[in-house]
Order: structure tokens, then sequence, then C-alpha cells
């Protein structure tokens, strides 16, 4: 599946699919809540693809490690950072995010997790966090089988409250599950 997971994601890529810079809304208004005026550390982008998130937090004052599977999504994040002048605060590597079992320990101030779903990576995930660092995911529940677009396998989509209770260790800030034009979960938690 690594392979083809690879090859899919470097094709969309190519094709400009996936080529935005503007960060989701959900990273705005969970920032502006929860991080705004704090000093910026290190951040970890998980599956940040063209890097949008990445150079958004870069542009914020945040140092950030960058991870995604495509080398033509990390090539052209690289690209993008050097255009935004962010190049010296993001750096960007290729990893296989499916069978990665270690993020470090204790080593981010803020980790982002976006339409990205690897149940096994949860432990790792919770592991990256320093204590009084930020966790902030949003992906496909379910209920996005009920529209056009995005995943449809069970693989890819959170069943009701699967991320609230991913994540129970953490203490929730937020939390929402929403079907507006998409089927999606929220996250915001402190370690």
């Amino acid at each position: 599946m690594e392979l083809d997971e690879k090859a899919s994601w470097n094709q969309k890529y190519s094709e400009g699919s996936h080529g935005s810079l503007e960060p989701d809304p959900f990273l705005v208004s969970a920032y502006d809540e929860f991080l705004f005026g704090t000093t910026p550390g290190l951040a970890l982008d998980v599956a940040g693809g063209v890097g949008r998130h990445s150079i958004w937090l870069a542009q914020r004052g945040w140092r950030v490690k960058l991870l995604d599977i495509s080398e033509v999504g990390i090539r052209q994040a690289e690209e993008n950072a050097k255009r935004t002048g962010t190049a010296s605060s993001i750096a960007a590597e290729i990893s296989n995010l499916n069978t990665a079992q270690d993020l470090g320990r204790e080593q981010y101030d803020l980790v982002v997790v976006f339409f990205f779903l690897q149940r096994q990576l949860f432990p790792a995930l919770f592991d990256a966090i320093k204590p009084g660092g930020i966790l902030i995911y949003k992906t496909y529940t379910t209920e996005q089988k009920n529209f056009s677009g995005g995943p449809s396998h069970p693989m890819f989509l959170l069943e009701p409250n699967e991320l609230l209770r991913a994540f129970s260790a953490l203490r929730v800030l937020r939390y929402h599950e929403t079907i507006q034009e998409k089927g999606v979960a929220e996250l915001v938690a402190r370690k």
C-alpha cells in the first residue's frame, strides 16, 4: 500500500491538486483561541503536503518540522517556503506515516494534523507533544460517506467520538463533530 499511496499523492501534487496555501479555518480559529500571545516554539505538521499549515505557523514565528509521504509534496513545500520567506523556519522531510511509530518524545509545543488518519500513529502523536503542548487535529468522520468527495473507506474515517477517546489522556479544550458541507471531527487538546 505504501507505494500506491506515495504514487497517488505524488500524482495529485504533480497535477496541482491539494496545492492551496490557505490554512484550514479551524487552525486559524484554534490558534486565535488557544495559542495567540504565546511564545512560538517547535511545531510538527503531520502529513503537511505542500506546506500550507507549516508556512502559516512559520509566519507567526514557529519553527516547524513538516512530514509527508510524497517527495513531490515535500519539494513543493520547500519551494513554497522559499517563495514565502519561511524556508529557514521549516524542515520538510519525507516520511511514511503509515509505518512510523516514533515521532520523538516530548519535542513539540504544537502538533497539527489535518485530513490524515492513521490510528496506529495516535500513541506517537501523544508522545511527541511536550507537557503543556497543544494538539490540533481535524479529519473526516464516517458521516463523510453522505457527501461527495473525500475518502469513503472506513480506514480513513473516524467513528463518532473516536478522536475524543483516542486522546482522552489530554485535556480537551475543544471538540466538535459536524456534518456541514463535510463530515469532520475537530479536536484541540493540551498535554
